[in-house]
Parts: structure tokens; sequence; C-alpha cells
């Protein structure tokens, strides 16, 4: 039975390994090993291993090995270099490798074994989150590099994306110049990893070279200014990795400082930004390394093209080059397996490299993927939306009618708003609202605010100390359920702390808490009842007080109603974007527009109905509490 995982193999091997091998468990040893095997298993692709013995077995290994040292002497320059594994292991390995069938897997091999040996610690701290095949693959497609086109990926790990390419290439039966693929990565054995990577495909490999991009060394690298056709990539990301020393900071206009301009655009200071996250940075690396109407693809977070303290990125972007095309990925993408991976959301760009400076509009393709082909515990499973985006892309390309919808829909230019280049900012489309006006009034919340009618505010964060110390609930994000807070809030605070915030959050019956920061219970709403009002409610939270006998008749029960409505959740999604760590609606919550019935009786209605809900809900709640005291009272 062929597998189709190689993740699930490699961890049989790592685990049969590990047991053989008494003592440290020496993962980086296994994965050295196994990447021999994997190395010579190419060489033997047309020999059948399964009815040799272990001894047999290893001996043949062990001569292919040295074949392997004399041809490519870059990746290992010691003809010390041996296959330590005993023939036991090797057999064992080998057999694994004949039900994986290493020459189908629609997987990129080597950077699973990576995944599973190495630990998601050590690729953690450095941003080392390999991207997965099919959407490295999706930005290959999109980009469509020619086949003689020189490519570089500038962050290239164990060579994905120059994998990618190769097998976009093979695909389309046509030939090309191996030697065009270029790779660099500051991490020496990753380098060897894509090394091996392409030579097990017949590849050039002297172009994969160990260096920092952002220093770029022209002695190693050679000129760097406008070099490439295309340039495909996922650099490291994360605001806790350190890029550079000041000097090779102060070569890029993306690492100094910004201020805001009275016109609300981003100015650049003399300041350097020794904090500047490595994502940021390389974008500008990119786009000095291709050449003018060269393409771009490149994996970001979202935060760096949605999140207001990058909007100096978005601009940069903007001014250098055309958006092709802006895929918004799930959170899912990047998580591997159980806890590895990480959530953080990313999107998928497409860029030309501008030829001059212009301010012309033009159409941008973006889509909105809600399914990657894994879970968020790195499971596969059947959902996978990227085929789906990549075809209507391609018809958008040729001018051909697609469906539009979150799988794919065309913006302008001129209508990018904000600085936010995020596709779920532009999903839901408030312009097919004239049917809504005519029953509706449809103000947004800012207005509302500005108007008096609604009082917006946020809670108080009081640490993880305050845990524990007396019996005034601390309600958070998690508290939030069912138009209710739950009757045991799992954190609980002293008499003393509420009295020092009671005054300033002012919690009152009928007021509103919405979840504004998180993940998915952003927009999760609330209402506090007579039992609720003695409580601290935490930062992540907006209460919303609605101001009695206002202008539009609008009622706290019926506002419930309406922020809890499909009308309403899906701008709140539209509006919530990454801030690197956690997803945050913000300000944005004054961009949500509300509608309000203009039949009275209909809002009388609605609100009636929210209210006996909640009453009846409450009452039960409470009624569970006493039942709960009662096992207690004599």
């Amino acid at each position: 039975m062929v597998t189709f995982s190689a993740k699930d193999t490699f961890l049989d091997i790592r685990n049969f390994l590990a047991g053989r091998f008494l003592g440290a468990t020496r993962d980086e040893f296994f994965l050295d090993e196994t990447i021999k095997l994997i190395f010579c298993k190419y060489e033997l692709k047309d020999t059948n291993t399964n009815d040799m013995d272990d001894v047999e077995l290893a001996s043949l290994y062990r001569k292919i090995f040295k074949t392997i040292l004399e041809i490519h002497e870059d990746i290992y320059q010691e003809k010390t270099y041996e296959i330590e594994l005993d023939p036991v292991s090797i057999k064992y390995i080998d057999a694994k490798f004949n039900d994986l069938d290493l020459f189908n897997l629609e997987r990129d091999l080597i950077g699973d074994a990576y995944e599973i040996f190495m630990g998601d610690a050590i690729k953690g701290q450095s941003g080392q989150f390999f991207t997965p095949q099919n959407a490295a693959e999706a930005l290959v497609k999109m980009v469509a590099p020619d086949p003689k086109a020189k490519i570089i990926d500038p962050a290239c790990g164990a060579g994905g994306f120059l994998v990618a390419s190769i097998k976009y290439w093979n695909g389309l039966n046509t030939d090309y110049v191996s030697k065009n693929l270029y790779g660099v990565d500051k991490d020496g054995y990753l380098t060897r990893l894509a090394k091996i990577h392409l030579a097990c495909m017949g590849q050039n490999t002297k172009t994969i070279n160990c260096a920092d991009s952002l220093v770029w060394d022209e002695k190693i690298l050679g000129k760097c200014t406008a070099k490439y056709d295309v340039v495909l990539t996922n650099p490291p990301f994360g605001v806790n990795i350190q890029v550079g020393t000041s000097d090779t900071l102060s070569k890029f206009e993306l690492a100094y400082k910004y201020r805001k301009k009275k016109d609300g655009l981003p100015e650049k200071t003399n300041v350097i930004n020794e904090t500047v996250a490595p994502q940021v940075v390389f974008m500008e690396k990119c786009v000095n390394l291709v050449k003018p109407g060269g393409a771009i693809g490149i994996v970001v977070p979202e935060s760096m093209i949605s999140n207001k303290k990058y909007s100096y990125v978005a601009q940069y972007i903007l001014r250098t080059c055309y958006i092709k095309a802006i895929i918004g990925m799930p959170d899912e993408l990047f998580k591997t397996s159980g806890k590895g991976g990480t959530h953080t959301k990313t999107c998928l760009l497409v860029l030309e490299k501008k030829k001059k400076a212009d301010e012309k509009d033009y159409s941008i393709f973006m889509a909105e993927a809600k399914w990657c082909g894994h879970d968020s515990r790195g499971r596969e499973i059947p959902k996978d939306d990227i085929p789906a985006i990549i075809e209507n892309y391609a018809k958008y390309q040729k001018s051909e009618e697609f469906r539009k919808d979150h799988l794919g829909f065309v913006v302008k230019r001129s209508q990018i708003s904000n600085s936010v280049l995020a596709p779920r900012a532009y999903v839901f489309d408030s312009q097919n609202d004239a049917k809504l006006e005519e029953t509706h009034q449809l103000i947004t919340i800012g207005q509302l605010i500005n108007e008096k009618v609604l009082e917006v505010t946020t809670g108080n964060e009081v640490g993880k100390l305050a845990y524990g110390t007396g019996n005034i609930p601390f309600v958070r994000t998690s508290d939030i359920f069912n138009w209710g807070i739950k009757s045991d809030p799992k954190h609980l605070l002293s008499e003393e702390i509420y009295n020092s915030l009671a005054e300033k959050q002012d919690v009152r019956e009928g007021d509103i808490l919405m979840v504004k920061d998180g993940s998915y219970l952003i927009g999760t709403c609330a209402m506090i009842t007579k039992y609720d009002t003695k409580m601290v409610y935490q930062s992540h939270l907006y209460k919303i007080r609605v101001a009695e006998g206002n202008a539009y008749n609008l009622d706290r029960y019926y506002l419930l109603a309406v922020l809890s409505s499909e009308y309403v959740r899906q701008q709140i999604f539209a509006k919530t974007f990454s801030q690197d760590i956690i997803n945050s609606l913000g300000d944005r919550l004054k961009e949500l527009i509300i509608p309000i019935a203009t039949d009275k009786k209909r809002v009388d209605k609605i609100a009636g109905m929210v209210k006996k809900s909640i009453d009846e809900s409450i009452e039960a709640r409470e009624l569970a509490r006493k039942v709960r005291d009662e096992v207690f009272t004599l």
C-alpha cells in the first residue's frame, strides 16, 4: 500500500531509530542518515531492493553513497562521510521508502523529513516554518515562470519553491535551464538539504549558497540589484527575530521608522528601526532583486499588509509594484502536526515590479481560502480551496468568466483604502444594499458614536497575580457565549481590585459586551443582566451602551440581534486582521454598518424576542447556580 503523506513515514522511521539507538535521541543525526538514504534511493530508483537481505542492501547503499560523494563535492566536502546506520536500520528504512513511493509524492519530501526530525521549538525560534507544498505550487502556478527565467529564493530553506518550479515545468513537459535556479539561506544545514533536494531531481546545485540575503556578500552571491526574472519565497517572519546590524538595516528604506503625515500617509524618518520584523526588509530585498517587469511570488503574514503599524509597507508595495493577486490563506496553513507550526494567518502575493513610477488604476485578483487541505492539527482533510482559486485566477488572466465569491473576485487599485491589502477586507461588498435600504436605515457604528447614540469603551487587564484573589468575576473573551456570560468564570478577583476599577469600567445592566480580539470568538456578544454588574471585564472586550430615547429608536436588544446577524458577522470577518500574535477588530468596529428597521413595530418585535430569550437563559443559568449551591446547604 502506497502512503500519501511522508510525515507519517518519517515519524515511524524516527521512532524506530530512537528505539534502536540507546541514549540520546540525536534527531539531527537520524535526519542526516535518513537524508543520505533518500539521496541514494533516488539513484536506486530502477533497482528492486525488496528481495535483498540486510547486509547485501547495506553494502549497495554504501557503494552508491561513495559515488554521490565524488559527484556532489559541493554538498559533502569531506570525503570521509559515510552511512553510519547498521544494516537492519537501512533495511527498515528502505522498506519504508518502498511503501512511500518516493518518486510520485505530491509532498515536499525533504521538507517533511526536516519538520518531523528537527522539532518545532528549534524551527520556530528562527521563523523556519516550511511552506506547505500545495501553497508553494499555487504561487508558482500563479507566477507561471518562463522555462528560461532566472529564479531566486532568498530564503530558500530546504528548497521547496525551487522544487515546485521544477515540478511546474515538468508538468508542462517543457525544457528549462537548471542552472537558472538560485537559492540562498543563512542556515548551513538547510542549504545542504536544498542542494540534496535539487540533486535528487538531477539539477545543478552550485547555485545554492549559504549566506545572509539581507547582508548579500557579493563575493559569494555576485551583484544583487535587478538581476533576476522571478523571486519566489517564504521569508522568515516573527516580531522576535533579530534581522541584522544597524549597518545592514541602514541600506533598507523599510528598516527605518515611519510617522503619519497630515494626509494620513506614512513618512520615513531618519531613525533606524532596530526591531523591524524580518518579513518587512525581505519584502524590499525581493523588490530589489527582481528586474523591472519581473515577478515576485511571496508568502507574507496578513498583519504586514493590513495592520496600521505596517501601512508604510503596503504603500511601498503599491508604489513599486503592480499587484497581480492576493490570496488570503486559512490560519491552519502553517500548522504541521499536533502542537507544531504556527497559527499565523498568511497571504500569498503575486507582484510585478514597475518599470517606472505611475499611479494608474488597474485590477487586482483577490481570494480568501477557508480550507487548505489540512486541519488545525496538521491532519489531512479532503477540503482544499486552493485548486479552485488557482483555476479562477487562470480564467481571470484569460478574461474568461468565473463565479465571483470568496474564491475569486476583482478589486480595483483605486478601491484599496487605509493601506489595507488583505483580501478579507474586500470580500464583503456593501454596495449591493439597495434592497435593504428600502426597509432599513444603514448607518455606521462610528456615526452612532458621534451622534452619542452609542458609547463604546474597552476593559482592563489585571495580570495573572490577581487571579484567584477573591470572588469577583474577571470576564474574558472565553466567558462570552449565547448572548450571556458564564456563571462560573475561570478567574476571580479581590474586592480591592474590583473597587479600583469599578468607577472606570462603569458596568450597568443592559450594556453589551462584544469580543474585539482573539480568533474565532471575535464579534461574539453578551448582554449584561442585573446578576452580572459586579464584574471586571478585560481589554479584549468592547462595552457598548445604547442611549435611551435616541433618534433612531435603536433598542439595546435589537442592537444585540443586529450585531449577531449574518450581515454584520460578514463585515466583522472582513474587518478583522492579524496583529502578529492575535486577530483584532480594533477601531474598524466604527466602520461596521448597522441596519436599523424603519418599521418600529418590527424593531419592537425583534427586541422582545431577544429579551425573552435572554431572560429565560439567565433565569436558567441562575437556577443552575442555586442548585449547585444547594448541594452544600445544611
